[in-house]
């Protein structure tokens, strides 16, 4: 039994982890954003962008409108001419004065349709032939907006003839042949002025936008982001905690919240350092002390040798107090390494690990009534790292062992893409105070002088594996742990 306590204390000394490494710092030029990717850049152009589309949408029923209106003026300035005929008894007008009022009228012809009167006409002798008659009488406003869009799009000139209802007699109806071409020009140049116009205003917009944002919210941006960049250059530096300012809004809120950040994330830093030089003291003393247990494993093993009753009732009471002077030592030292543990996953059955936990606890513990019960399918395997696995399920079986428990059964079946194990004892179940401080360091612990290092370990095994530990019960008839694993064989294609 001595023998195999020096290999139990050797594999706990000997055990170590490598440490972390650090995270990687981003070089000051990329922590800053360039100019033309910066956020005062995107809102400027996003500006100008949504102020020409809505001027866009303004300019599709300005131009059916301007289209429209300037039809309406055509066929008023033809009702004006029209309107000399009636002043020659015969309703008839020499060819100069018609070829005269045609002209100013901008029109080939001109038919003026009243109600119950005479119908009067100015002409050309012969007018173009027509292409598009123009009722302004009918229509809605979408088939304006289409005309308008037709209008631009043609290439060569049409001849337009044009009926309308003259502005100031609604009972007289105007009808005028007249060309496309100046309209179509006309058309034009008021689309330019609204370009123009909407470029102006999407700038002088844009600008007051950008000027208002950049100082609203860009500015106050860059403050918290050079602060928190400081902040990461040198976390335990005061002079580098940003100073909140008296806003009340968002950004306020922001540069609150990151001060009292920056101020605790700064206390635990320098806790840390004061834990890190504590640890550090911690692992020089376990070194001392490993010597020290060196020295008492010679000596118990000189005391086993002699045959005297009051040595041999007290001999256990050494080993015991030297195991747990192991034990504690070699928890210590893996946690205070704060290291993930190297994994090398292997493909086993569950059961076999099972198997090996039973016979190291029945070999360690020779004479007692302790049961441990392998209830696992053989078919149930696993890919893990096998002696990190020992030393969960071993940890778990001690702690129930300990705390009175006089059977432990494990089970395992696969769930969901993952390997559940779990482990159930017939103990008295867990304390009110360990339940509630469960798997944290030196406060966890169900037993007197324990550590609560050794469920702290377990998990950070099991979840170096991609799984967890958790505790699914506890009663006055009993605890179980579950342990969670990946299913590797599982995911694996096939």
């Amino acid at each position: 039994m001595v023998s195999g306590r020096r290999l139990v204390y050797a594999r706990a000394m000997a055990e170590t982890h490598t440490a972390p490494d650090a995270l990687p710092r981003a070089p000051a030029e990329a922590r800053r954003p360039s100019i033309g990717l910066g956020l005062s850049a995107r809102l400027l152009l996003l500006t100008v962008f949504f102020v020409m589309l809505a001027e866009l949408l303004i300019w599709a029923p300005s131009i059916s409108r301007f289209r429209k209106v300037s039809l309406e003026e055509h066929v008023a300035k033809g009702h004006l001419a029209a309107l000399a005929l009636e002043a020659t008894p015969d309703y008839m007008v020499d060819r100069e004065l018609e070829d005269e009022l045609l002209r100013h009228a901008e029109a080939y012809g001109i038919v003026l349709h009243r109600p119950q009167r005479h119908m009067l006409a100015l002409s050309q002798d012969m007018p173009p032939k027509v292409d598009l008659t123009v009722d302004l009488r009918q229509g809605m406003f979408p088939m304006w907006i289409f005309d308008a869009v037709d209008t631009l799009v043609q290439t060569e000139n049409r001849v337009l003839r044009v009926i309308g209802v003259s502005p100031k007699e609604p009972a007289t109806a105007v009808e005028i042949i007249m060309d496309e071409a100046p309209l179509r020009e006309a058309m034009f140049a008021y689309s330019g002025r609204i370009l123009q116009l909407s470029v102006i205003i999407s700038l002088i917009t844009a600008g007051l936008v950008y000027v208002s944002l950049h100082w609203l919210l860009v500015r106050p941006m860059r403050r918290v982001t050079a602060a928190m960049t400081e902040f990461r250059d040198n976390p335990e530096d005061d002079s580098r905690v940003i100073v909140p300012g008296s806003r009340t809004d968002e950004v306020g809120i922001a540069e609150r919240e990151l001060a009292a950040m920056q101020s605790d994330l700064r206390t635990a830093l320098r806790q840390k350092s004061r834990l890190a030089a504590l640890g550090a003291a911690v692992a020089k003393i376990n070194h001392d002390l490993r010597n020290s247990l060196a020295t008492a494993m010679l000596v118990s093993d000189r005391l086993a040798d002699i045959d005297d009753p009051e040595v041999k009732r007290v001999t256990p009471r050494l080993y015991d107090a030297i195991d747990r002077a192991v034990h504690l030592c070699s928890q210590t030292l893996i946690y205070a390494s704060d290291a993930r543990p190297r994994l090398r996953p292997s493909l086993f059955h569950v059961s076999e690990l099972v198997a090996e936990v039973r016979a190291a606890e029945a070999g360690g513990q020779s004479g007692t009534t302790f049961e441990l019960v392998n209830d696992v399918a053989f078919e149930v395997d696993v890919e893990a790292d096998r002696d990190q696995l020992v030393r969960v399920l071993g940890n778990l079986v001690r702690n129930a062992r300990d705390a009175g428990a006089g059977r432990v059964r494990v089970t395992a079946r696969r769930e969901a893409g993952r390997v559940v194990m779990e482990v159930t004892d017939d103990g008295p179940g867990l304390p009110e105070t360990a339940r509630d401080n469960l798997f944290q360091p030196f406060a966890g612990s169900a037993r007197k002088g324990g550590t609560g290092l050794g469920l702290v370990i377990a998990r950070d095994i099991v979840r170096a594996h991609g799984g967890d530990l958790s505790l699914a019960a506890t009663g006055t008839d009993g605890t179980t742990f579950r342990l969670e694993l990946p299913d590797r064989r599982g995911q694996a294609a096939p």
